[in-house]
């Protein structure tokens, strides 16, 4: 007779998770103890939940040293090309799940934390977000990095380390109100400091020529102090780095020069240099011409660059003897990306580098920095566009601006010879625009400074070479590319959606973890009654879980039957917030004019952070915390409609609130949004789309058949023929009923009534400045979502909608991103080699 069955072997689960082998159980709980013994002995005897957290943190850890060491050494000996991620944000989130997820350990590191006594959901909430971004871009970078690890790509991720990631925040009384992110209060188990490959970076002073060309004299000096994060591949036993600088004032900081008989106050503005990287300036596609700012894209620049070339010379591990000296292969060993135009110093820097130190030929130099440098564009909004002021440029990097007026003389001449006489288009296209001030077009420094220039969705790609682009597309075609952006799954479905995750694998298997588009094969599934089952049961699960949640942080019973309707996003006026809460002040007048008819009942969900100078946006807030307000205790309405605004969104209420969607909102304006990557997470995470035919809106529907989505609203070309027609709102004020309701609701203090005109300029926006045309799409819009509530009766039919959406968003991984940069940008081919562990001798 077989033996009983263990609490252990009932727990043993065999899922996407991995399979939780006793010997394993063990070691962990062996280690853990260990670490926790060290953080005990150091100074107390009680353990706090923190000290759990971090004795599990470092086990954790201790398992990708050994791979980490290893990675690098076979970087080392192999000596690939390597690709280099410049981007001023990472928006990394916590660290603890995804390291066990991608080391294949998180079932025998919950059966050891269970054996234990201990709840591993309530250590992981112990971790602080590295909320070292502000939304898409950041977020975007940190798939990539993911994705280049699990592709075995040797590539390393280069930022700041920035003290105070985006703010933490607040609703006070309806009102957003920023904190400071101290993030690094208690220490980051994940980071190690590299004072061993501290660099100088050099800022102000002057230039003088000499007999070996330019020298750049009396700067002033801020070291640069590397912070190495381990990033691990899927499953591979690759692991890369992310390797973020922190800027440190050298010892002799204000003393040899100044202030002689100040010392006190000379250790004092030690301060003023590793100010640098205190700070993420909070703005996302707003473009903030400060000095410090500017400050810290040459900061992370100057050291990566120093960093890239010491790499490029050493050859054989553990050397730091220079062994290259001729760059003629630098860019077949090296590929530079600009995560947008942060970076794009690195163009004049490499050419400074080059010719000044290396004392290479401006050509051969300006030819290496071409082909070695490619840039991506994330928007086409004029404001997000980064154009720094000439006289700022010229007191912080007075060689930079020498060598981009040449760079733009040159560049010019060139146009000159193909365009004769042709005025306009030379201002058109210069990387100095006339005016006062005169300023540097810094996305024009990067096209003509890269091989290879994209955009990230195909819409966008095209609107880039109609419109900012559009003379140097001409000029020069075959630079121009798209590469749709891509979300990683390991995150964004395995960790965050375990439930769904195991359904699936169920079914087909666990390839789709590495190779998304096999998800194409839930399509022989979509009328199986039994999968449609585990499906809704798996939503109706995260949606009770999430329910639960809301209970605890806002003290309000949501109704779990109830469409989870959410937009989470920056509050923008592009994202067009507005467009929702008109929405649901339309459905809240609905109910409240039939009281007794049956409605298909809500729950709004919205969440994001407003720049904190963005006046509009903080409004916008505002608005839908008071229509939240009116709608949430008024007795009639009941819980056919709840509006709840998600206070401090951020990577970790991604994770939570995505799994529990039934409808993603992404309403931006046609034109506006280059790609989102948000939409995609809800996609594969079984929420709806009702969306605009906008950045990756259009390929989703392409995928998945524009049937299977609520797609409403102008296309570019209406937005574009509306623009020339001349947009009155005041027209469509007049001629629909429910959106001049709405608007007089609003205007008349219905939502405010202790200050009635306390949204007055919401109201004078939108009836007649609104560059995003709101109105224009109300009716379509309420319409989308008429269809939506009528589909949601069926469950059935919601389900297999559903199920269509998952099983064709493998084109939307990460993976399948990189694979297109690599093969199409960077020259590179992906590698499914997998590097022997640690304990494994090598081969």
């Amino acid at each position: 007779m077989a033996a009983p069955l263990t609490d252990f072997d009932k727990r043993k689960q065999i899922s996407v998770r991995g399979i939780a082998e006793l010997g394993d159980v063990v070691e962990l709980k062996k280690s853990f103890n260990r670490h926790l013994h060290f953080t005990l002995v150091k100074d107390r005897n009680v353990a706090t939940p923190r000290d759990y957290y971090f004795a599990l943190a470092h086990t954790i850890r201790d398992h990708l040293v050994g791979r980490w060491i290893r990675t690098q050494q076979y970087y080392y000996e192999k000596d690939p090309k390597r690709i280099y991620y410049l981007s001023l944000e990472f928006y990394m989130g916590r660290t603890l799940q995804n390291t066990m997820v991608n080391l294949g350990l998180e079932n025998a590191t919950d059966e050891a934390i269970y054996q234990l006594g201990l709840d591993i959901e309530e250590l992981e909430e112990i971790e602080e977000d590295a909320g070292l971004g502000n939304g898409g871009l950041g977020r975007l970078a940190a798939c990539f990095l993911d994705s280049l690890a699990t592709l075995g790509l040797a590539a390393y991720g280069y930022g700041i380390r920035y003290e105070f990631g985006i703010f933490n925040q607040k609703i006070h009384n309806g009102w957003q109100v920023e904190e400071a992110d101290d993030w690094l209060r208690y220490g980051n188990p994940w980071e190690k400091a590299r004072p061993e490959y501290m660099l100088p970076v050099h800022f102000y002073g002057h230039v003088e020529r000499g007999p070996n060309g330019a020298r750049w004299l009396d700067t002033q000096v801020v070291l640069a102090m590397p912070y190495d994060t381990p990033v691990p591949g899927f499953k591979n036993n690759t692991v890369n780095t992310m390797r973020l600088w922190s800027a440190k004032a050298p010892n002799d900081f204000n003393l040899k020069d100044f202030n002689v008989g100040d010392y006190i106050q000379a250790v004092l503005d030690r301060n003023l240099a590793e100010n640098i990287s205190r700070v993420l300036y909070p703005n996302d596609n707003f473009f903030e011409g400060k000095e410090l700012r500017l400050k810290q894209e040459y900061f992370v620049v100057a050291a990566t660059l120093q960093d890239i070339i010491r790499r490029f010379k050493s050859s054989k591990f553990g050397c730091r003897d220079p062994v290259r000296t001729s760059f003629e292969t630098f860019p077949e060993k090296v590929a530079i990306q600009l995560n947008d135009t942060h970076p794009a110093l690195a163009i004049p820097e490499l050419m400074r580098i080059l010719v000044d130190v290396e004392q290479l030929e401006w050509e051969k130099a300006w030819d290496i920095t071409i082909q070695t440098c490619a840039y991506t564009n994330h928007t086409v909004l004029p404001e997000a566009l980064e154009r720094w002021p000439v006289d700022m440029f010229e007191r912080l990097l007075p060689r930079h601006l020498q060598i981009i007026y040449e760079i733009n003389q040159i560049h010019l001449d060139k146009i000159a010879a193909l365009y004769p006489g042709d005025e306009d288009r030379m201002k058109r296209m210069s990387l100095i625009e006339e005016g006062d001030p005169k300023r540097i077009n810094m996305a024009h420094l990067s096209v003509v400074g890269s091989h290879a220039v994209n955009g990230v969705a195909r819409i966008h790609s095209e609107i880039v070479k109609s419109t900012i682009f559009k003379d140097f597309y001409e000029v020069e075609p075959a630079k121009f590319q798209n590469k749709t952006n891509g979300i990683t799954p390991r995150r964004w479905l395995l960790l965050c959606n375990p439930g769904l995750a195991d359904v699936i694998a169920e079914r087909i298997g666990e390839g789709f973890i590495t190779d998304l588009y096999q998800l194409k094969k839930l399509m022989a599934f979509v009328d199986n009654d039994a999968f449609i089952s585990d499906v809704s049961n798996v939503k109706q699960e995260n949606k009770l879980k999430f329910a639960a949640y809301l209970e605890n942080e806002y003290k309000l019973k949501v109704n779990p039957s109830s469409i989870f309707d959410v937009h989470v996003k920056r509050i923008h006026e592009y994202k067009r917030q507005l467009l929702n809460c008109l929405h649901i002040i339309t459905f809240y007048n609905r109910i409240k004019k039939a009281p007794n008819k049956t409605f298909v009942p809500r729950t709004v969900l919205i969440g994001g952070k407003a720049a904190p100078g963005y006046h509009m946006a903080k409004m916008i807030i505002k608005l839908i915390t008071s229509v939240g307000n009116v709608v949430n205790n008024d007795p009639i309405v009941g819980d056919r409609l709840k509006v709840i605004y998600l206070e401090n969104y951020r990577v970790s209420l991604a994770e939570k609130v995505i799994p529990a969607s039934d409808l993603s909102e992404q309403i931006s304006t046609a034109g506006t949004e280059a790609s989102g990557t948000g939409n995609m997470k809800f996609m594969l995470n079984g929420a709806l789309t009702i969306g605009t035919m906008d950045g990756a809106n259009v390929e989703m529907a392409e995928e998945a058949g524009e049937e299977n989505l609520f797609i409403f609203g102008m296309r570019v070309e209406d937005v574009e023929a509306l623009d020339k027609k001349g947009y009155n709102a005041g027209e469509y004020y007049d001629k629909l009923p429910e959106l001049r309701q709405a608007m007089d609701q609003i205007s008349s203090g219905h939502f405010s009534p202790k200050e009635p005109e306390l949204f007055k300029d919401v109201v004078n926006m939108l009836m007649h400045h609104d560059r995003f045309k709101v109105f224009a799409d109300f009716e379509t819009y309420i319409k989308s979502q008429d269809k939506v509530s009528e589909l949601y009766k069926n469950s059935k039919e919601w389900t297999k909608m559903v199920i269509k959406n998952i099983a064709n968003s493998g084109k939307f991984s990460s993976d399948r991103t990189i694979k297109d940069y690599a093969r199409e940008i960077w020259g590179v081919e992906p590698s499914d080699v997998k590097i022997p562990p640690p304990n494994e001798p090598k081969p």
